[in-house]
């Protein structure tokens, strides 16, 4: 396994450099949200800087390197507030639509997030800061480890099954609503013999794909939430 990045000795620019490491993870932050991980390359991102490779290449000596940077960078975004001033419940609920808005903001996050562990300095505030928010709660132990586990699971796994849904209506190229019709429609062609799932896909296409997929997001995380703090409380 290489050596996370956080954990080399950083080299001290040339005389000359004007390039910083945070300039170029903007710079890759803004190709990603717009081009996705296939559109990255450090060749496409030093033009994009006016700058050569090698002054990449100082900074950031591997494209696994930038790509474990840009993943601590959207750590970083996520906020996790402190138990006394929001109480766990509420701190729980902040935290979980924060980590989901994160993930939709940066849809190439769960294509990568998955294949490295995740070891910055962002990522480490974040894993403390949620700890001690559900410690606030009354989770102890491995409940504390696995609580906050579950939290980050349900929602890391919505929000990438939406990253997924909302790319295959980009991709069809109809317009939300077009593509919501045309599932309907091919909906009500198989699902005669089957009046439950007809029922069922008929509520979830009369509203706006939005509106249902924030509906489902609040309801299963409530229904989570509401489950650990039973098992807190005995």
């Amino acid at each position: 396994m290489r050596e996370p990045i956080w954990t080399r000795e950083r080299k001290a620019s040339p005389a000359r450099e004007t390039l910083s490491r945070e300039q170029i993870v903007a710079a890759a932050m803004q190709v990603l949200d717009a081009e996705g991980v296939t559109g990255l390359s450090m060749r496409k991102l030093a033009a994009k800087l006016d700058a050569g490779a090698t002054s990449l290449y100082w900074h950031v000596p591997t494209k696994d390197d930038l790509i474990d940077l840009l993943i601590d960078e959207v750590w970083g975004e996520i906020d996790v507030p402190e138990p006394e001033l929001a109480g766990w419940r509420s701190g729980a609920l902040l935290f979980a639509h924060s980590l989901r808005a994160a993930v939709l903001r940066h849809p190439w996050l769960p294509e990568v997030m998955y294949t490295r562990p995740s070891m910055g300095p962002k990522g480490m505030v974040l894993g403390s800061r949620s700890l001690m928010l559900f410690r606030g709660g009354g989770f102890t132990e491995f409940d504390l480890d696995h609580a906050v586990s579950s939290v980050m699971s349900y929602v890391l796994g919505c929000a990438s099954a939406e990253v997924a849904t909302r790319e295959m209506v980009r991709n069809s190229g109809r317009s939300e609503g077009e593509w919501t019709a045309e599932m309907l429609e091919r909906a009500q062609q198989v699902s005669a013999d089957y009046p439950e799932m007809r029922a069922s896909v008929r509520r979830r296409t009369t509203q706006q794909l939005d509106t249902a997929l924030t509906a489902n997001f609040v309801y299963g995380l409530d229904a989570l939430l509401d489950g650990l703090q039973t098992r807190a409380r005995s």
